[in-house]
């Protein structure tokens, strides 16, 4: 067989291996969306399912062959023509049909769990390929429990099923057994020593047991295996299997190996959420490339670094899984320079801050909550008990008379530069009545463009949010304002504006 030999190929069980999970079962429609996800993300192989095992897989395999069209789908079967004749049956839509059909080939397999002997485990073995080969010309062949095989047994029975037709040689890992050099020396032995072996793919399938499928993938693909089986978000039985979107990103980080795939990459955040909301099973928060912790940074020293630098602590652009930008997370342990940063994204100038103060006043806040929020930072440079501006407007009173009998009205108190002035002001609500208050301390013409209110938790004595944006010699300003009062967030919000322009 002539292939590409720097071109590894993806075969994604995420629909067989991953939907084994207790409580990850799927729809056809949803095992359709997923499969047209995984076509988008670029993967050469979709297994679809295990036809023989019940009636709904069946029919799922033939619905998914109808749907995809660039993937390879296949369809598992053990190696019995009963199986092999639900897999074929199953396909008939398919574009490219595969079959993937095996047996053990551990000592332990063959002896606990065929009651049978290696001559006996052969000859099934050769006798499923040749009978799956009458009617589909992809044949893939499963060593079940290859990790834990006699390597002079296995390179006999891969040899073997290649002569007889197999196209592509799976060797799994089934148990997660295997430390990376055992398995990539096992792979090594089979393309030493197995004679047909350029006559089809090696493929490496690698359970997380031991927390080693991801390394033992790449250490099969290393000593020559060029095909990968693997899930999204790493799911499947037990601890699960290898994780598609890690093998496939060390493949792309590191250049040196000479190694591609057809992935791309860019879905990787998009479908990693899709599978795991549909299959309910949550990414963990630490998890390589997708994990919502992935890219993003908490401790002072790494932030700083990152800032300057982003090579400094990252080794992949968040960008290149679909991530639009890395986290810098707010915590107690941030410093200076990730605030400043967040200040910034939010629309502040530095230049006109008492950053050590503000700084001051984030810390005590970060001691009392675990992770700052945009809100909270917010909150914090509105809050009036401190400058917090550099010669900015702070506003020292607000007293509002309102009713039924006639028009609200206002009186403020501005302090500027050390200086207070007092003024007071009629409108068409409190509200309305303390921005003409101020506008008439201030003296500038000052467009009013939006104006909202939101409740931040729910109830009467709730916290209220306000954000305007207000326009000043044809440019826009946000500002925002927190409080009890509606009033007073108001009046907090429409002087957070003024002061990043005044």
């Amino acid at each position: 067989m002539l292939h590409d030999p720097n071109r590894v190929y993806v075969f994604d069980t995420t629909l067989r291996d991953g939907e084994q999970v207790p409580g990850c079962q799927l729809s056809t429609p949803e095992k359709i969306e997923i499969a047209l996800a995984l076509e988008a993300l670029g993967v050469d192989v979709i297994e679809a399912g295990f036809p023989i095992s019940s009636p709904g897989d069946f029919q799922s395999v033939v619905e998914l062959s109808k749907a995809v069209r660039e993937p390879i789908i296949c369809a598992l079967t053990r190696a019995n023509r009963k199986d092999i004749d639900s897999a074929v049956a199953a396909l008939q839509y398919a574009k490219r049909p595969r079959i993937h059909t095996g047996i053990g080939s551990s000592d332990m397999h063959i002896k606990y769990k065929f009651n049978s002997t290696r001559e006996e485990i052969l000859q099934r073995a050769v006798e499923a390929v040749k009978y799956a080969k009458q009617f589909v010309e992809d044949i893939e062949f499963f060593a079940e429990d290859a990790g834990r095989a006699d390597n002079a047994f296995l390179a006999q029975m891969i040899e073997a099923v290649i002569a007889a037709g197999a196209t592509v040689v799976n060797i799994p890992d089934t148990n997660g057994y295997c430390l990376p050099e055992q398995y990539g020396s096992k792979i090594l032995y089979l393309k030493q020593n197995v004679q047909n072996i350029d006559q089809a793919i090696i493929s490496v399938h690698c359970h997380n047991d031991l927390g080693l499928a991801t390394a033992n993938t790449l250490a099969g693909v290393i000593n020559g295996a060029r095909q990968i089986e693997c899930t999204i978000n790493g799911i499947g039985e037990r601890a699960g299997n290898t994780a598609l979107e890690e093998v496939a990103m060390v493949l792309k980080t590191h250049h040196a190996l000479n190694l591609k795939t057809n992935i791309n990459t860019k879905h990787f955040s998009e479908i990693s959420a899709k599978v795991s909301r549909m299959m309910r099973m949550p990414v963990q928060p630490n998890k390589a490339i997708i994990g919502q912790n992935a890219f993003a940074h908490s401790s002072g020293i790494h932030q700083d670094g990152f800032l300057k630098h982003r090579e400094n602590y990252e080794i992949i652009n968040p960008e290149d899984v679909g991530i639009d930008a890395a986290g810098i997370i707010l915590t107690a342990r941030s410093g200076r320079h990730a605030l400043k940063h967040h200040l910034e994204r939010l629309g502040y100038v530095i230049e006109k801050i008492n950053l050590d103060q503000v700084y001051e006043k984030f810390l005590l806040l970060a001691d009392q909550k675990l992770e700052i929020s945009d809100d909270d930072l917010l909150s914090l440079m509105s809050d009036g008990e401190e400058h917090t501006y550099k010669n900015g407007y702070k506003l020292n009173s607000l007293h509002v008379v309102c009713g039924d009998s006639a028009l609200p009205v206002a009186t403020v108190k501005l302090e500027h530069e050390g200086i207070e002035k007092e003024a007071k002001a009629e409108g068409n609500g409190p509200v309305n009545a303390t921005i003409k208050a101020i506008e008439s301390i201030i003296g500038k013409d000052i467009q009013l463009k939006e104006f909202t209110i939101q409740a931040m938790h729910g109830g009467s004595d709730d916290t209220s949010k306000v954000n305007m944006r207000v326009i000043f010699e044809e440019r826009s300003y946000l500002g925002y304002g927190f409080s009890t009062d509606i009033v007073k967030a108001s009046a907090d919000a429409y002087l957070d504006a003024l002061n990043k322009f005044l």
